[in-house]
């Protein structure tokens, strides 16, 4: 059980990854999770109200399934198979997280101060939820797919689109991380 609890070494993970993804294209599917995003809203009507979502969910429904795992699969880790260990951070990155008012760094993957639900339902809460999700949907939507479908299937199958996207993804993290994170809250 020890074994299951500890982070996997990453060429077990990444061989795990390479199945799936050899799976994937051996039934002809693309490994993504945005899109089935764009089949909830077909299937919750949006298709009578924008052009966009006039599409077939059905042939989408295999993805749903993918999803509904992922969403499973991420519940039993983190309730049965985490291992409450504080995080290994550089003692530098947990003093600067401090400093910007995240009393728990290094202690736990998803800070309070952001996702705790009595400071989610905040102004500050709803405005940075809202900003962020409008951002993730137009970029995902204007690059043609999210960051694992670009970085894992897109640079496995050597497609240029996925490469630029993977930079610009790369290039946007840092610009969050370095200017508008600490501006938001210092």
């Amino acid at each position: 059980m020890n074994y299951l609890l500890e982070p996997w070494p990453w060429y077990a993970s990444g061989f795990l990854i390479a199945i799936v993804l050899f799976l994937f294209f051996y039934f002809g599917r693309n490994f993504g999770v945005s899109t089935n995003l764009e089949t909830l809203c077909t299937i919750s009507g949006a298709n009578k109200f924008s052009d966009y979502f006039k599409k077939d969910w059905k042939e989408r429904d295999w993805a749903l399934v993918f999803l509904i795992g992922l969403v499973i699969g991420g519940f039993i880790a983190s309730n049965y198979l985490s291992n409450q260990v504080p995080i290994d951070l550089n003692p530098k990155t947990i003093t600067e997280l401090n400093e910007l008012g995240f009393a728990n760094a290094g202690n736990t993957i998803v800070p309070d101060e952001l996702f705790d639900l009595k400071n989610v339902f905040t102004p500050k809460g709803i405005l940075i939820l809202l900003i962020a999700g409008i951002c993730i949907g137009f970029g995902t939507r204007y690059a043609g797919g999210c960051t694992s479908g670009h970085a894992i299937t897109g640079l496995s199958s050597l497609q240029l689109p996925s490469l630029i996207a993977v930079i610009g993804f790369f290039i946007g993290g840092l610009v969050m991380v370095w200017l508008i994170f600490p501006l938001l809250f210092s």
